[in-house]
């Protein structure tokens, strides 16, 4: 259920994004700390294999299964299964429909612009982090 709400709250607010705002333009949140900048995002994370839409989506499918087969087997980690799920799956769903992935969160702290990102790219680095230091402190 959880990864479910947050698939959709992340396509609302990509949604909204895609319809509101031109690729490339901002709105300032916070001056010189945070905006809203529409990014279409063709590659994976920080842009790595950009344009290859297709061999991203076939990546996604066979990362799914080999979480869901081999790492996310029983009830364990439940909540850090479904970010991880909902993040990924949300970013397909865009892959999938659209090609390309809307991000739109954009940070600069202390002069580094950090690559645009969205909900989803939050969920699964949560997520990934979480399940590391479970797995961690179970040894």
């Amino acid at each position: 259920m959880i990864t479910f709400i947050l698939i959709i709250i992340d396509q609302i607010v990509k949604y909204h994004i895609s319809t509101h705002y031109l690729v490339g333009t901002s709105s300032v949140i916070i001056p010189k700390f945070f905006n809203i900048t529409y990014a279409d995002n063709t590659g994976a994370a920080f842009s790595i294999l950009r344009n290859n839409t297709m061999l991203i989506i076939i990546i996604s499918f066979i990362l799914l299964f080999v979480l869901y087969k081999y790492v996310f087997v029983g009830n364990k980690y439940n909540g850090v299964k479904m970010l991880i799920l909902g993040g990924i799956l949300s970013n397909l769903i865009d892959r999938v429909f659209r090609g390309y992935v809307i991000d739109y969160l954009d940070f600069n702290i202390f002069g580094y612009s950090f690559p645009i990102f969205n909900i989803a790219d939050i969920c699964i680095v949560i997520g990934c982090v979480l399940f590391v230091f479970k797995t961690l402190d179970e040894k």
